[in-house]
């Protein structure tokens, strides 16, 4: 298959290299850039795939226990109300989930997440290498 943007991502070119959080297996994880919804995390399929058929069962199933893992982990952190797990693949074409907590304080949590109007939250480094810091000890990664 050719190679995509995604893939390149594989390979860990990554325009945000320091939002990169741990390799989980399948998949490897990235904190979102806009942090509006904290937390947001980018789980890539370190594999070129664009839909779940694609996959062996086993390999789906694995999958979807990386994406509950991480939306686990997310609860330890944050005052979650709800999980939202998206497989979409519009714009990028290759597998790629973005797990989002939905917190008790969103100001609009019965709406999709790309129909909230914000303002861009972008984490300071600090701020940055705290929340990874938690999401790699809540993953229980060194």
């Amino acid at each position: 298959m050719r190679e995509c943007v995604s893939c390149k991502i594989c390979k860990k070119v990554w325009p945000l290299e320091d939002h990169f959080i741990s390799d989980l297996g399948l998949t490897k994880a990235y904190l979102f850039e806009d942090q509006f919804f904290a937390g947001w995390m980018v789980l890539v399929l370190q594999d070129h795939r664009t839909e779940l058929f694609q996959l062996t069962r086993e390999v789906r199933i694995a999958l979807i226990e990386e994406v509950s893992r991480v939306g686990e982990a997310m609860t330890k952190i944050f005052d979650v109300r709800k999980i939202n797990s998206e497989l979409l693949g519009n714009q990028v074409p290759h597998i790629h989930w973005h797990v989002i907590p939905r917190l008790r304080s969103d100001p609009n949590s019965l709406s999709p997440v790309w129909c909230v109007s914000h303002e861009p939250v972008y984490l300071s480094p600090d701020l940055l290498d705290e929340r990874l810091s938690l999401f790699r000890a809540s993953l229980e990664i060194s």
